[in-house]
């Protein structure tokens, strides 16, 4: 450790230039005096023996280079010595903020060597959203003109480390100009400066594109390879924007591969590899699914698998990466064949690394050819059992993707025993959603599903994801197809979970726990021959139990309560309300008195917990209408306004050091709950694919680690490579089947097979057992079998096809509702349908019920006649599978499906309008509504309409007298809302109309505080013998006042750098919404947008909100990612835009 210390410090001086231009060439006084304060440092700091030492040691150093550094007679020289100790200090990790403004004042004056170490000081004690940078910004444009080239270099530097997108204007246009400099290294960190720009600002960078083409054609080979990180990320994004670029990238390929650059590039005798891996990725990303494209690669992927022969770690990494790319591309037949034997070499070598390298190879080609897992399955078999855990991970990767329905227990079997053995809790999370997502796709029985996955919750424990027991849970209660066999697998599981809790001081995870009490709670009636009483008892002795959890307690009681509605009475029920009332736990106390007042009342306890009533539907106010009040109480009171979550996480990150040592947590995104597999979805919730596998080329973008199929063009099937089927109709495959009875007799079946290898001397028992073992997990894969991988369309028969029960009973609503309204007094008109039905696009949600806390009114929406706009099973599916069980009150196991209100669901919506209603003549031509009853009696009927016109909001109203007196003193007022304005009066009076007529009027309504949806409420009376009074109310949407923006692509440029507030979202687009173009026309048409351009996978949208507020949209789709970029001058307005995108999407 000494020489280590004594070699750092003789090296200090030179490579921090603190030498003395006098010195001599021996060293002289002047390096000594300049290193020997900082050497004396590091050797007193070596000599410690404890941390505490350290820290006293350091907190003296800095108390004494605070006082050097606030010194007005300090020499930048001085300086510059002080802010490497102070380095020196940060790297231990002691703070010294004090010295961060001196860092800066040592860049703006020092001279060469003094600015260099400011510049050093700046980017290792400054981030991004320090707020100190600020000051360094004209610092960095002064040195980006200056005309020495060190200045500019160093300057370069800084702004690619540290400079945030808000910096990025004012030193662009420089950066441009230094594409073109006469010196090599300035272009070469003027376009790794551009890198990061795009990194962190695409969208500021764009109108350069065509310079990063010429920086590709630089003449300097640095320059080009820096210019190739910028065309990976871009290539990436959008691959068909530079297919043009594909012969350029091949040249350039084929260039390096034959050693036509510099001999300085050259590592171990190969000729510039990591350059070589940058395009062979980049081939791969243009290659895919293009035919015409991939030619043109396959000479150079021939000439780079040739020349790769060298046996060094680095020219196996450029053969990995070929590999990727041969079998990325659309493939030759040649190319495959010398790819495969390259897997092959890898797969049989003896090193680790290579071994590794081999079978992460062939998990990436499994989806292509399943075969070639066949003729390496003794050897995949051995790594089952090989010492190193990374080896046995990677081999199980593999047997993941070849599972299909006839080995699927073997696989399954071997995950679990690799998972009992193993620690670490990131393979723990990864193998339990694997080994779920594969149980609940091949179950082979019930009994087989149930104790595996009992197993899982198990050895899983509370690490695993929570997704994969609520979507367990919530696979038993959606049920199948059968009735029967849904009875079946539900009463297994009660008499599984029943025999757990017979053994007695046995530890089960709170997971675990938890599902077994909904279990219980949920179908233990099902038990023909079990006593109520004795689940009771058993549960209630888990809730004795010091190990169990608060929350476990909640699932725990509330399938006590479920369980004590089916029975008159119980003591153990009586113990435990008598024991827990006074319990210290409040939530304990709390459910057991809960408890203790619905078993006074079992009629009322029936009503509340019905039998299987697990997948009712309950409709939430998802608005949380009831709060407004509050809201509004406590923001007059000074309470500060909410922040979206973005906002907030860009304040947090904003705080946070430059430095974090925290380690890396896993990200589960919403979409892994959604995902599934043949149309049904995995009780995981998780689409869990290669950790460490996968296409190299698409590392950073991935957001999930499913292998997502959606857009992959189908080109190997079980006859073959299909595109050479087509047009070669008529022969018949060459490739032989597997045969099945050869490898239980003991035969080692590799394609081709040789003479030698089909004579089988004499096999021990071991050999015996691993081809056995072969035999069951390489079932299913030959070429005329049918082959189930893990993405792919699986054609044999599902175990588990669930329907949902919600559309049982939402049929029986839509049957009555329909009924219902055949029955009303005014007959539908055809001419009061809706000119324009984008505004009503919600109109599918058939039969719901939304109950507003804030009013008495009990508002219904009643049934479109529209029978086509109906909810569909497979949207009630899809709803049902985002439900999730929560313990947080005493009933935990109600699925809740939160009623998302609609902008063109009325509030109140009753009968047709009549036949005699029809809008005035200047309004008819304009988008409106449906005419819909908002209040009625025995003697006056009122509807009402919307009109949406170009600057303005219309809102018409009709009032009926059905009756065959007159009516006098009809009055319609609006009470004063928040959210909205009437404009010249809030009433309107009618003195008299007359018997069987009808009177109207309109308003003008503005939005007066932005919302996504708000309720504007009124009432009207009229006097006939005695005064009567009607109370209204309408429901309006942020749509309701959004209109186009019709600009030009300029004014929208200029627009989009004046706004401020901005917000950013990704959402996931649907099959149905294929590109960009589909999904902006559905957001043009539903909420009344203008499509300024669209260009490629991008877009520009603009709109206004009543009178005159605009609002931007940049969009941009990328494997099925819709990427929304709002910004406007009103600083709610894109957070409530961005809601109703999001509803338009979803129902789209």
């Amino acid at each position: 450790m000494s020489d280590v210390v004594e070699r750092t410090l003789s090296a200090l001086p030179g490579l921090l230039g603190q030498h003395d231009p006098g010195a001599g060439p021996g060293g002289g006084p002047g390096r000594v005096s300049a290193t020997s304060r900082l050497g004396g440092l590091i050797r007193s700091i070596t000599a410690l023996s404890s941390k505490h030492e350290e820290e006293k040691l350091i907190q003296q150093e800095q108390t004494n280079l605070k006082a050097t550094v606030s010194a007005p007679t300090t020499t930048l020289r001085l300086m510059k010595e002080c802010m490497v100790r102070l380095i020196y200090c940060e790297m231990l990790g002691y703070e010294s903020s004090f010295g961060y403004i001196h860092a800066i004042k040592l860049a703006q004056q020092g001279n060469l060597l003094e600015k260099r170490v400011g510049y050093l000081a700046v980017s290792l004690f400054l981030h991004e959203n320090h707020e100190l940078l600020l000051l360094l910004v004209n610092t960095v444009v002064k040195d980006l003109q200056s005309t020495n080239l060190v200045e500019v270099c160093m300057a370069l530097t800084v702004v690619s480390q540290i400079f945030p997108r808000e910096m990025i204007p004012a030193v662009l246009p420089l950066i441009e100009d230094k594409l073109q400099h006469s010196k090599e290294i300035i272009r070469r960190k003027a376009v790794q400066a551009l890198y990061k720009f795009y990194l962190i600002a695409p969208n500021q960078v764009q109108h350069i594109h065509d310079k990063f083409r010429k920086a590709l054609c630089d003449r300097d080979v640095g320059v080009m390879a820096a210019s190739l990180h910028i065309y990976l990320q871009m290539i990436k994004k959008n691959a068909s924007g530079y297919k043009d670029l594909t012969e350029s990238f091949v040249t350039i390929l084929k260039q390096v591969v034959g050693g036509k650059l510099p001999i300085d590039f050259n590592y171990h005798s190969v000729p510039a590899p990591w350059l070589q891996i940058q395009l062979l990725r980049i081939l791969g990303l243009l290659g895919k699914d293009d035919p015409r494209t991939s030619e043109l690669m396959y000479d150079v992927l021939d000439e780079s698998l040739r020349r790769a022969e060298i046996n060094h770690n680095i020219t196996y990494a450029i053969l990995f990466e070929c590999v990727q790319t041969i079998y990325t591309i659309c493939p030759k037949s040649d190319l495959l064949e010398k790819a495969a034997k390259c897997i092959g070499k890898f797969v049989l070598s003896p090193k680790i690394n290579l071994k590794y390298l081999g079978l992460k190879a062939l998990t990436y080609v499994i989806q292509q050819d399943p075969n070639l897992a066949l003729q390496h399955q003794m050897t995949i078999i051995e790594c089952l059992d090989h010492p190193d855990p990374i080896i046995k991970r990677e081999t199980l990767e593999l047997l993941y993707r070849i599972t299909n329905g006839q080995n699927v227990t073997v696989i399954i079997q071997k995950m679990l025993d690799y998972l009992r053995q193993s620690k670490e809790e990131y393979t723990i999370i990864n193998l339990t959603g694997k080994i779920a997502e594969l149980a609940e796709k091949y179950a082979p029985d019930n009994e087989w599903f149930i104790q595996t996955m009992n197993a899982v919750f198990s050895v899983g424990g509370d690490v695993m994801h929570p997704d994969i027991p609520n979507n367990f849970l919530r696979l038993l209660a959606e049920g199948f197809d059968d009735e029967k066999e849904d009875e079946q697998l539900r009463l297994y599981a009660v008499q599984s979970y029943l025999s757990l809790l017979e053994e007695e001081d046995t530890f089960y995870p709170q997971k675990f726990l938890q599902v077994m009490s909904w279990v219980l709670g949920e179908y233990s009636y099902l038990v023909n021959d079990g006593d109520p009483e004795v689940i009771i008892t058993k549960l209630y002795r888990l809730l004795k139990q010091t190990f169990v959890t608060s929350e476990t307690k909640a699932w725990i009681m509330s399938a006590i309560t479920k369980i004590s509605s089916r029975m008159p009475c119980s003591k153990t029920v009586d113990k435990l309300m008598q024991e827990f009332s006074t319990s210290l736990d409040t939530c304990m106390r709390q459910y057991a008195f809960e408890l203790k007042h619905l078993c006074e009342n079992k009629e009322l306890m029936k009503n509340l917990l019905p039998l299987d009533a697990s997948c009712d539907e309950i409709m939430v106010d998802a608005s949380l209408s009831f709060l407004d009040g509050f809201v509004a109480e406590g923001l007059s009171c000074g309470a500060a306004p909410y922040k979206p979550h973005h906002q907030r996480q860009e304040e947090k990150l904003s705080q946070e050091k430059a430095l974090n040592f925290e380690p890396y947590g896993l990200s589960f995104t919403s979409s892994m709950s959604s995902s599934g597999f043949t149309g049904r979805q995995s009780p995981a919730g998780l689409s869990l694919g290669s950790d460490v596998s996968g296409n190299s080329a698409e590392i950073g973008q991935k957001e999930t680690n499913c292998l997502k199929l959606d857009s992959v063009r189908k080109l190997w099937g079980k006859e073959g490579y299909l595109p050479k089927k087509e047009t070669k109709t008529g022969k018949e495959d060459k490739t032989q089947p597997v045969p099945q009875d050869s490898i239980l007799m003991g035969h080692v079946v590799d394609l081709p097979l040789t003479q030698s290898e089909q004579q089988v001397v004499s096999l021990s028992e071991e050999d015996k057992e691993k081809q056995q073992l072969a035999s069951t997990l390489f079932v299913g894969l030959g070429s005329n079998n049918t082959i189930s991988l893990m993405g792919k369309a699986d054609t044999t028969p599902q175990k588990f096809k669930k329907k949902s029960k919600i559309s049982e009973t939402q049929n029986s609503k839509e049957t009555s509702s329909f009924q219902n309204i055949a029955t009303l007094p005014f007959s539908p008109l055809p001419d009061t349908a809706p000119n324009n039905k984008e505004n009503f696009q919600g109109n599918e949600h058939l039969g719901l019920r939304k109950v507003s806390l804030s009013s008495s009114e009990v508002l219904e929406a009643s049934v479109s006649f529209d029978t086509s706009q109906s909810l569909t099973e497979a949207v009630l599916d899809e709803k049902l599978s985002n439900c999730r069980l929560s313990a947080s009150s005493l009933f935990a196991d109600s699925n809740i499906e939160v009623f998302q209100p609609s902008q063109s669901v009325p509030d109140i919506v009753a009968n047709k309008a009549p036949l005699s209603l029809c809008l005035p003549g200047e309004l008819a031509d304009h988008p409106h509504s449906e005419i819909v009853e908002l209040c009625s009696s025995d003697i006056l009927t009122m509807y009402s309409c919307k009109v949406w016109t170009d600057d303005r909001l219309l809102l018409i109203l009709f009032i009926a007298n059905k009756s065959i007196s007159p009516l006098k003193t009809v009055t319609l007022v609006f009470e004063s809302a928040e959210h909205f304005k009437i404009f010249e009066s809030l009433s309107c009076h009618f003195p008299v109309i007359e018997a069987q007529s009808m009177e109207s009027c309109q308003k003008c309504v503005q939005l007066e505080k932005i919302c996504t949806e708000g309720i504007l409420s009124g009432s009207i009376s009229y006097h006939l013998d005695t005064d009567t009074h009607l109370e209204f109310s309408l429901t309006f949407s942020l749509s309701d006042f959004i209109r186009p923006m019709k600009i030009t692509t300029e004014d929208f440029g200029k627009l989009w750098l004046s706004f401020s507030n901005d917000v950013k979202q990704n959402l996931k687009m649907s099959p149905s919404q294929g590109s960009l173009s589909v999904v902006l026309n559905a957001l043009k048409e539903k909420l009344k947008l203008h499509i300024v351009e669209i260009i490629g996978n991008e877009g520009i949208v603009a709109c206004q909100l009543l009178p005159s507020v605009p609002c931007l949209l940049h969009c941009r789709t990328h494997a099925r990612t819709l990427a929304l970029w709002f910004r406007s001058s009103c600083s709610a307005l894109p957070d409530s835009l961005l809601y109703q995108c999001q509803k338009v999407m979803e129902e789209s």
